[in-house]
């Protein structure tokens, strides 16, 4: 183990004003292959699977209410559906080999696609979307895998501007994974082992080093929360010093593999390949 990590754990162990530990309570779901999940306000879930290529929508009791989807490039079908976002009126789906983002209302009715691989205008080109996201402002974040990069939109598609590319020095990204936005309207990116942070208009405003790959990021009301395969960090947006360190998960197998996680009402939600595994504070 590095000095690095020494160092991160160290400030981990002695951060308070959250439990580090969690309890294994429950599970719920039942899926071929789980890409991501989101929880909106209401606390209705929706998860992609990229073998089904379908969009599930359930409570938190596991009861599902809708799903929808299929292999398929007409609107509300998918191909590689990759992630997913959601608030109380809409949900944005990234369907990654049609090179487009799927919008939804909450009952998943088609409403619109951001859809440009045919556009003229090159600056709003973008090719295998990794994620999308919404600010509270309206606007709508897609990390584009093929020119690595974020493009921001409004909610009708009109294109906006780009943030992150090869003009943004150090904060110019190389290997961007997924994205998210903070209730301040922050965009945080995962890049290689760094978390690179712009404001709503693209402007760098500082960067997150984390201790290994993570592949999934997610922000609900203060908390963000960060994975890999094996081990899940959080942070409290809300705290002047932003730590982030890693979390004591109790009761559950360590053959698990850590899709995604959030954390929402006081309980972390993990997502795994096949179901999604709750945990209390302790």
């Amino acid at each position: 183990m590095n000095l690095k990590v020494i160092l991160f754990l160290l400030a981990a162990f002695y951060c308070r004003g959250f439990a580090q530990s969690f309890e294994y309570e429950r599970s719920f779901g039942a899926f071929e292959n789980a890409t991501s999940f989101y929880i909106n306000s209401a606390g209705i879930v929706f998860v992609t699977d990229d073998v089904t290529d379908e969009v599930y929508e359930l409570d938190t009791l596991g009861n599902e209410i809708e799903s929808i989807g299929g292999y398929g490039w007409q609107t509300s079908t998918f191909d590689d559906p990759i992630d997913v976002f959601a608030d109380p009126l809409k949900v944005l789906v990234t369907d990654k080999n049609n090179n487009r983002i799927q919008q939804f209302d909450k009952n998943l009715n088609f409403i619109f696609q951001f859809y440009k691989r045919d556009s003229d205008f090159s600056e709003e080109k973008f090719g295998y979307p990794l994620s999308a996201v919404q600010s509270n402002l309206g606007d709508v974040f897609i990390l584009d895998s093929e020119n690595k990069r974020i493009l921001k939109f409004d909610l009708f598609g009109n294109f906006i501007q780009t943030i992150g590319g090869y003009d943004y020095g150090a904060f110019t990204l190389f290997d961007p994974k997924k994205l998210a936005v903070s209730m301040q309207n922050n965009i945080y990116v995962i890049d290689g082992n760094d978390i690179y942070i712009y404001d709503n208009y693209g402007n760098p405003v500082g960067n997150l080093e984390v201790p290994e790959k993570v592949s999934s990021i997610r922000i609900i009301f203060q908390w963000l929360t960060l994975n890999s395969d094996t081990t899940i960090y959080a942070s409290n947006l809300t705290t002047k010093e932003k730590i982030l360190y890693p979390l004591i998960l109790k009761g559950v197998d360590d053959k698990v593999k850590f899709v995604s996680s959030l954390i929402f009402n006081g309980k972390l939600y993990v997502l795994s390949p096949k179901n999604i595994l709750i945990f209390s504070q302790q």
